[in-house]
């Protein structure tokens, strides 16, 4: 299967007459915009703001993050099973408006929504402060159920995503890149001699406010399932869960995972990458113990040499991330873990829930429990006050001046599982 990605370069965005692209800038018909959003009878107000990089300008609760893109072959759609027909995605040609993004704000539960800063000590730990971000601060109705506004607010973002990316449709690219996974059986038996590597995406599926849409199905309802990695890469895997805004992987981050890309930057030199292998991060025990057993199946009937293991979130799904790790390695398969930490404001606490021996190769992208102090911002888009109640913040985060004091798990994707994030470390 293979992808072209081809990147329009988006330096700016702005409200104008006509939604288009005028060289390196994104204009936005607002009002077509806001009649397209509130066809929704769910939501009740909406706010369109643009905060671009260096700006004073904080986004308060952040429920997602999305890069607008279209597809060009005319048969196939962006985010299948949402905003298309459910046709397998991963191959063909796409467009991608690179320094863009879609930033989905609006309170769903109330402490699992995070913080972008577009400047100060915020900006430097997070990647959407360096992207042009179109803002939908989204109202819904309160008598409505509260997975019911989650989605609300998920749909407007995906619809407001494939809105800008048809404005790329007939937009030469600045530069692609080209990426493919041949059939399985031819693939593996490329590369003689390289070790057979596949990676294992852990998606987060803990039920109810907690889900991660795979083709529009929810990940909790699947076995785990072997996926070309430019399906991944091309819009298939959705982000709607509201785990710490830290290590949420946004549906931005799922389709510019940077474990894919580096895979694929290694392949037939040294390494063989053949797929990825998706899993869920379940509740009960018994999930736990069926979706790693099925996982550890897959991983030996392709004859692997070794995986890499994300997770996303922390606590329970450490359970998962250690299960999988042990059953595969207890059949010689090696593995490398990916993880954050949560080792209290101090560092001295047990990092992860679970552990065990057999995780010897482990890549930590930091501790999400270290305290910082975020400055005033001269704009707030969304409601400043979450500061006291999102995860990671406490009663009185929030300071009278506007600056917020909180652990660093309140930015959104400061210590990104799958290594979206700024954080990096010197060599020993």
């Amino acid at each position: 299967m293979k992808l072209k990605l081809g990147y329009v370069t988006i330096s700016d965005i702005r409200f104008g007459d006509k939604t288009c692209i005028s060289g390196d800038v994104l204009y936005v018909n607002k009002n077509e915009l806001e009649k397209l959003l509130t066809e929704d009878d769910r939501i009740t107000s909406l706010e369109l703001d643009i905060a671009r990089p260096g700006e004073e300008v904080r986004m308060i609760p952040v429920k997602d993050v999305i890069e607008p893109r279209v597809k060009l072959d005319g048969k196939n759609g962006v985010f299948p099973g949402f905003m298309s027909k459910v046709n397998t995605v991963g191959y063909g040609e796409t467009l991608a408006l690179k320094g863009a993004a879609v930033v989905t704000c609006g309170s769903v539960v109330g402490f699992q929504e995070g913080i972008i800063d577009m400047s100060g000590q915020g900006a430097e730990y997070t990647p959407y402060s360096k992207t042009n971000n179109l803002v939908l601060n989204v109202v819904v109705k309160q008598d409505i159920e509260r997975h019911e506004k989650e989605e609300c607010i998920r749909m407007a973002g995906l619809k407001t995503a494939k809105y800008i990316g048809e404005t790329a449709e007939n937009v030469k690219p600045d530069y692609t890149e080209d990426y493919e996974t041949p059939a399985f059986v031819s693939g593996c038996n490329m590369y003689k001699g390289l070790p057979r590597v596949a990676y294992v995406y852990q998606l987060q599926s803990q039920g109810l406010m907690h889900d991660t849409y795979v083709y529009g199905v929810d990940a909790k309802k699947i076995l785990p399932t072997f996926i070309y990695p430019t399906e991944i890469m091309d819009g298939a895997v959705v982000s709607g869960n509201c785990v710490s805004a830290c290590d949420k992987n946004t549906t931005y981050a799922h389709m510019n995972n940077p474990i894919i890309k580096e895979l694929y930057a290694r392949h037939g030199k040294e390494l063989n990458f053949v797929g990825v292998i998706l899993t869920n991060e379940n509740v009960t025990l018994a999930d736990k113990e069926r979706s790693s057993e099925y996982t550890s199946k897959l991983v030996e009937m392709m004859n692997l040499d070794g995986v890499i293991i994300s997770e996303e979130g922390f606590g329970n799904p450490d359970t998962d991330l250690i299960m999988n790790c042990k059953k595969l390695e207890g059949k010689g398969i090696k593995t490398v873990l990916v993880t954050d930490e949560y080792a209290g404001r101090d560092g001295a606490s047990q990092s992860l829930a679970d552990a065990d021996s057999l995780a010897d190769a482990v890549v930590t992208c930091g501790n999400a429990n270290e305290v910082i102090t975020l400055p005033p911002m001269k704009k707030v888009i969304g409601n400043p006050k979450a500061a006291d109640t999102i995860a990671g913040g406490f009663d009185g985060s929030l300071r009278e001046d506007g600056s917020i004091e909180a652990e660093l798990q309140v930015i959104t994707g400061s210590t990104s599982e799958i290594g979206f994030t700024n954080l990096s470390v010197a060599g020993y």
